[in-house]
C-alpha cells in the first residue's frame, strides 16, 4: 500500500511477487506513471491512513498496515487478483467479518467510507481509486494497469461498528503481459507534475515523529489557493520499498478549523516505523483537477537532502475521473 528479473513475460514471475487489496468510493484519482525511473534501493514500511487524524503532531509510531489481507475479525476478498496489462477491467472486492459476510456499513472518515491504494511493487505506478459499492458489500471499479508485474492493492476503511478501529488491509494483484522490472525511483525532495512544482522539506525518522511539509508552487508563483480534497489541502500516502508497507500519515488541522490556509505550504506528521526507503505520494486539488506528486525518501539518513538539494523529478500524471 521491487526489482527482478527481465522476463519475456510476466506468467514466470507470478510466483516471485504479489500483494494486493481493494478499495473506496465511486470514481478514479490521481495516477502516477513513472516511466523512467532512476536507480534506487529498497523501501521501509509506510502506512498513511486517508482515514487518519489531524494535527497529531505527537503521536506515536503506529504498526504498519497493509501487510495481511486478514485482521481483527475483517478480511479482504479479491475477487480479482489478476488481470492484464493495458487492458481495461473491472476490480472487484468484499470486506468480509468473521462469519464470512460482507460488510456493507462503513464510517466515512476523510470523506470517503474507504479507501483504494493500488501500487507497483516497483513503486512506479500509483493510483488512488474510488471504488463504488454495491448494496450487497461488492466494491468495484474499472483499472487500466500499464505495465505488467506484481502489485499490492490497500483497502482502508473503518467499519461501523462500536469501538472498530480503522484497517488497512492488502493483497496481491498480478497484471500479465512482457515484463521488465524497474528500480524504485532515485531520492528526490522536488517534483513536477502538470505545469506545477511540489518541494519538501522535512525528514522521515524512523520511531519518531516528525512533520513533512509540502509547498506547491506554479510557473515560479507559490499556489495559495488550494482545494480540499478528502477533508485537508492535501492527502498524502507512504509506501515502504521491499513489503509496502502502508504507512498512516495525519494531515496537520482541516479547512476552516483555523489552523490551515489553503496554500503554498501543506503539512503532515509522520513517524516510519523502521529505516529504509520510502516512497510519498502527495495528492493536492487545483483549479478543480486532482494530482499526484511522488517523492522517494529515506528514512535515517544520516543527513537528509532538502528541497533545494536536487533536481526536480517529473512524474507523468494522468486522471480518468474523481469519485465521490
Amino acid at each position: 500500500m521491487h526489482a527482478g528479473l527481465k522476463i519475456t513475460t510476466f506468467a514466470a514471475a507470478l510466483a516471485a511477487t504479489f500483494g494486493t487489496a481493494y478499495g473506496v468510493g465511486k470514481g478514479l484519482d490521481p495516477v502516477v506513471e513513472d516511466s523512467t525511473p532512476a536507480r534506487h534501493e529498497s523501501h521501509s514500511e509506510a502506512s498513511p491512513s486517508p482515514g487518519g487524524g489531524g494535527g497529531r503532531a505527537g503521536h506515536e509510531s503506529e504498526p504498519a498496515g497493509g501487510l495481511q489481507i486478514s485482521e481483527k475479525g475483517y478480511t479482504l476478498d479479491l475477487e480479482t487478483p489478476r488481470v492484464a496489462a493495458g487492458r481495461p477491467v473491472d476490480l472487484r472486492f468484499v470486506i468480509r467479518d468473521d462469519d464470512g459476510r460482507a460488510v456493507t456499513s462503513y464510517r466515512r472518515e476523510h470523506d470517503k467510507e474507504l479507501h483504494l491504494i493500488v501500487a507497483s511493487r516497483d513503486l512506479g505506478t500509483y493510483r488512488h481509486l474510488h471504488p463504488a459499492r454495491a448494496a450487497d458489500g461488492t466494491w468495484s471499479i474499472p483499472v487500466d494497469l500499464p505495465r505488467a508485474g506484481g502489485y499490492r492493492v490497500f483497502a482502508d476503511f473503518t467499519p461501523e461498528k462500536k469501538n472498530a478501529e480503522n484497517l488497512t488491509l492488502g493483497a496481491d494483484l498480478a497484471a500479465s503481459g512482457p515484463y521488465e522490472p524497474q528500480p524504485v525511483p532515485a531520492p528526490n525532495t522536488t517534483a513536477r507534475i502538470d505545469g506545477y512544482e511540489v518541494a519538501l522539506n522535512g525528514a522521515l525518522r524512523p520511531g519518531t515523529a516528525g512533520e513533512l511539509t509540502l509547498k506547491v508552487s506554479r510557473n515560479g508563483k507559490s499556489v495559495t489557493d488550494l482545494q480540499p480534497y478528502l477533508g485537508a489541502y492535501g492527502h498524502l500516502v507512504a509506501l515502504r520499498s521491499g513489503d509496502l508497507a502502508y504507512l498512516h500519515v495525519h494531515p496537520n488541522g482541516e479547512p476552516g478549523d483555523g489552523t490551515t490556509e489553503p496554500g503554498p505550504a501543506v503539512s503532515f506528521t509522520a513517524t516510519a516505523p523502521s529505516s529504509g526507503t520510502y516512497r510519498l505520494f502527495l495528492d493536492f486539488k487545483h483549479d478543480g483537477k486532482v494530482r499526484t506528486a511522488a517523492f522517494t525518501v529515506r528514512a535515517g539518513a544520516a543527513a537528509p537532502a532538502t528541497a533545494a538539494d536536487d533536481e526536480p523529478t517529473d512524474v507523468h500524471e494522468s486522471s480518468g475521473g474523481h469519485g465521490h
